[in-house]
């Protein structure tokens, strides 16, 4: 099949690479345009160096845009990691539509952070799903969906890189061979499990130690590495990194340890290790080091 690629970074450059080995052809490859001060997209430099023509339209606002698409005469154009709306128009363009991927199992965590709110809810379960893109956010069928466990003490890192990830790429050849079969899967959402979430961003990373044990330690784990758990002590910020749940009783953001393991904090119901902090204007380093230096002791309040 003539396939056109759309996406970015390192996941749409490993999908591009495994799809530029198997039976089918490649046409064109899109992405984002360039951003001024930043290198070139990973999948862009990778699409150049075999040789494919790469399109970089800001939006397909512009009839010029379609046409060119359109142009490339594409059997499907699958879509991994992509952030612009790609109207109806475009996704039509190919004979038989476009398929897109999401980090979620949809309907559940629709929105841009859908590796970062379930292990933030504290859900047990995640995965992906490839799914028929519509004009609403992340709506339409599913084609695909895999399914992983999600670990008490999972981060970011260890869902989406350590898990997510390398199944999504291998199941790119998969999601191409059930079109080639001419009857490809339509799984329904059931809309009754449906949610949308907003971008994680720093504002819902803030720590209150004044919380359940449970839910601030997934916070940090699902903010874990971005956008960052943190908190301000002596008025100065201080992200929170690695850190473990451990047992205890005591009043809630007090200091119930100081030691080279790391600062232990009191919250509601348990408490938690801090392991390693990044310090306002510093590097990431061990909260034993940051303890220290700010003369960090057994029964003080953090936060104040």
């Amino acid at each position: 099949m003539r396939l056109v690629v759309m996406g970015q970074q390192a996941f749409g450059k490993d999908c591009l690479e495994k799809l530029i080995t198997s039976e089918d052809e490649v046409v064109a490859v899109y992405c984002e345009p360039d951003r001024e001060g930043r290198p070139s997209d990973p999948i862009k430099e990778y699409a150049l160096e075999q040789g494919l023509p790469v399109e970089q339209p800001a939006d397909f606002k512009d009839q010029a845009a379609l046409d060119t698409l359109a142009g490339y005469s594409a059997d499907l154009m699958v879509m991994a990691f992509v952030n612009v709306f790609v109207p109806e128009a475009a996704r039509d363009a190919p004979k038989m539509g476009s398929i897109c991927f999401h980090p979620s199992l949809l309907p559940k965590y629709r929105g841009p952070s859908a590796v970062n709110w379930p292990i933030i809810m504290g859900d047990t379960k995640s995965g992906y799903s490839w799914f028929y893109p519509s004009d609403d956010l992340d709506e339409g069928d599913s084609l695909l969906q895999w399914e992983c466990d999600l670990g008490p003490d999972d981060t970011v890192i260890d869902l989406y890189f350590k898990k997510i990830y390398p199944s999504a790429v291998e199941s790119v050849l998969e999601v191409v061979n059930l079109f080639r079969s001419g009857n490809p899967p339509h799984i329904v959402p059931d809309e009754a499990q449906a949610s949308y979430e907003r971008r994680c961003v720093k504002k819902h990373a803030r720590i209150d130690w004044n919380k359940p044990v449970a839910q601030v330690y997934n916070l940090i784990r699902g903010t874990n590495p971005a956008p960052g758990a943190w908190m301000t002590h002596n008025g100065a910020e201080l992200g929170i990194f690695d850190c473990a749940r451990t047992p205890g009783d005591g009043i809630s953001s007090r200091v119930m340890d100081v030691s080279e393991d790391g600062v232990t904090v009191q919250c509601v119901g348990g408490r938690i290790l801090i392991k390693r902090v990044r310090p306002a204007g510093a590097g990431k380093i061990a909260a034993a080091e940051w303890a220290a230096d700010a003369g960090i002791e057994k029964g003080m309040t953090l936060g104040e």
